[in-house]
């Protein structure tokens, strides 16, 4: 029986050691220490020995189970060490490909043209300016000799905020700032947004 022991041990190192997948380790050990397995059934066989031989190979037969289900558990650690490093080997980014081009919004073509016009008129000598698009009744439309009565001041015309300030309805009102504060000769431009209650059509827009 000792013969037979160490052939199944042997057979048995052999077999896990070439292994390399986990449903193959898993059948044998069933096939070497489960219930029907080859050492569980030379368990099975001690009652044929003398008292004296069962001692002895009761204890082999244990130390064999023993040193396969370690073999078993490193065989298993092992498979799952090296299907850890393959799973991040193949999910590992690497950092030498070129990246994603990000796509970038461009420019307004409104605000593109508006560009091109302040390059022209600033290569003719102009400047720049603006003024605060909350205007009061006084620059937006006085110091421009638009009377009371004016269809402009209306309310259906005109974003007014209270009895003096309103959202300025054209830029004129910085230019009358910058003549308050410069000295002739003054070349001026005064790009910016203006607000009216237009109606929207064609050439219109609130």
């Amino acid at each position: 029986m000792k013969e037979r022991i160490e052939a199944i041990r042997a057979a048995a190192r052999t077999a896990i050691e070439k292994t390399a997948n986990e449903n193959e380790i898993e059948e044998l050990r069933v096939k070497y220490l489960g219930k029907k397995g080859e050492l569980t059934a030379l368990l099975k066989q001690m009652g044929s020995l003398s008292p004296e031989e069962r001692p002895a190979m009761g204890q082999l037969v244990n130390e064999a189970k023993q040193k396969l289900e370690a073999l078993i558990t490193e065989k298993k650690a092992e498979m799952k060490q090296k299907a850890t490093e393959a799973r991040l080997k193949a999910e590992a980014i690497d950092i030498t490909m070129p990246a994603k081009e990000v796509e970038t919004g461009g420019i307004h073509p409104l605000n593109h043209v508006v560009n091109d016009m302040i390059d022209i008129f600033q290569s003719m000598g102009f400047d720049v300016v603006d003024g605060p698009e909350v205007e009061t009744d006084h620059y937006n439309f006085e110091c421009l000799n638009v009377p009371a009565d004016h269809p402009a001041r209306d309310m259906q015309d005109t974003f007014y905020l209270g009895e003096n300030l309103l959202l300025r309805t054209q830029t004129s009102a910085a230019q009358i700032r910058t003549m308050e504060t410069r000295k002739p000769p003054i070349r001026v431009i005064c790009p910016g947004r203006v607000y009216r209650a237009d109606e929207v059509d064609a050439t219109h827009s609130p």
